[in-house]
């Protein structure tokens, strides 16, 4: 009896600890990634090969267990945030998993356009559609659309713009429906839905979707940046410095392995990113010489000040080099002696 009883608490035990891996709390837990080297990512047609590496650096995250979160409560770089703090209102994890990828192809494209740029060559767009990136509850859309749509007719009109598609919308009436021609995992389907009032702006009508244009770069030499499923904006910097490097004869990285994040805009300024932290310690596991963090015009609380920080804690050799735009990354490296 008392051994049918202690197996059964035995077995009870263990179907607490295996169930608290796949109970998921109301935070999120974030820790330091891994650096990777970009050659073998990003390709330039016919571009020039180079010595040293460029390199992204990445944040680990995940929705938080009990395990998880204790480890984090225990841990000198693991982060811990609510949930409402990482997912936007009314904003799923699958939507929030869209917005980061369109964040990752956003970058990519500014990253493009401003290498190709200071190597003085030519930049076109060819714009596609709207991409969608959340449905609000209540709305005409939910539960018709899905983050991650690309709608690129509506009522067998093509836009240039999503200025344009909202500005065909906001003229429709109450009631009135529209047909949305959209591209779901390569599968083309139309959807009708009828246009109603925004509750919180009575004003307004609309379907219920917060959208951005879907758009293409064009450039010769053609270029291909296979990030795979690494999402958010940051590695836009370090992107533009290897595609540039790649169009240019001179080798920037003249031996050393760079590092670095930062947000890049399509002017070439470079903003501030989260976990600059956790960046610096994967960088240095990865044995980085110098890191590119965003200087923020030199602002007290700027992600290279607590790269500083983080490096002093940890014992880094690297040398953190403070950026405001591409250009200051690119004028830092031409003066840099050869390894």
């Amino acid at each position: 009896m008392r051994k049918k009883a202690f197996i059964g608490s035995l077995f009870l035990i263990v179907l607490l600890l295996v169930g608290g891996m796949f109970y998921t709390l109301p935070y999120y837990v974030t820790k330091p990634g891994m650096a990777k080297v970009l050659k073998p990512i990003v390709k330039v047609k016919n571009g020039y090969s180079e010595k040293g590496d460029f390199m992204l650096t990445t944040v680990r995250m995940g929705r938080a267990n009990i395990y998880s979160l204790a480890e984090a409560k225990l841990s000198q770089f693991e982060e811990i945030y609510p949930a409402d703090l990482i997912l936007a209102k009314n904003e799923t994890e699958e939507e929030f998993n869209v917005r980061q990828l369109y964040l990752m192809a956003n970058s990519k494209q500014n990253a493009i356009d401003v290498a190709y740029h200071k190597a003085g060559l030519p930049v076109r767009y060819k714009y596609n559609g709207i991409y969608v990136l959340n449905v609000m509850p209540g709305m005409p859309a939910y539960g018709k659309l899905q983050a991650g749509d690309r709608i690129f007719k509506v009522d067998e009109h093509s836009f240039s713009s999503s200025k344009e598609f909202t500005a065909y919308i906001e003229k429709k009436r109450v009631g009135d429906q529209v047909k949305f021609t959209i591209l779901r995992k390569k599968q083309t389907k139309d959807v009708k839905l009828t246009v109603q009032r925004f509750k919180d702006q009575p004003n307004k009508v609309g379907i219920g979707i917060a959208l951005v244009d879907d758009k293409d770069i064009l450039v010769k030499p053609d270029v291909d940046v296979k990030t795979d499923e690494i999402g958010g904006p940051s590695a836009g910097l370090m992107f533009s410095l290897e595609i540039y490097n790649q169009l240019t004869k001179d080798d920037l990285t003249k031996g050393y392995k760079i590092a670095g994040t930062g947000e890049i805009a399509p002017d070439g300024s470079v903003g501030p990113i989260g976990g600059i932290d956790q960046k610096i310690v994967a960088a240095d596991n990865a044995g980085a010489e110098i890191f590119f963090a965003p200087n923020e015009h030199g602002s007290q609380k700027s992600n290279y000040r607590d790269a500083v920080k983080t490096a002093k804690k940890i014992g880094a050799k690297m040398k953190i080099v403070p950026v405001d735009s591409f250009n200051e990354a690119v004028n830092y490296l031409e003066k840099l002696p050869a390894k």
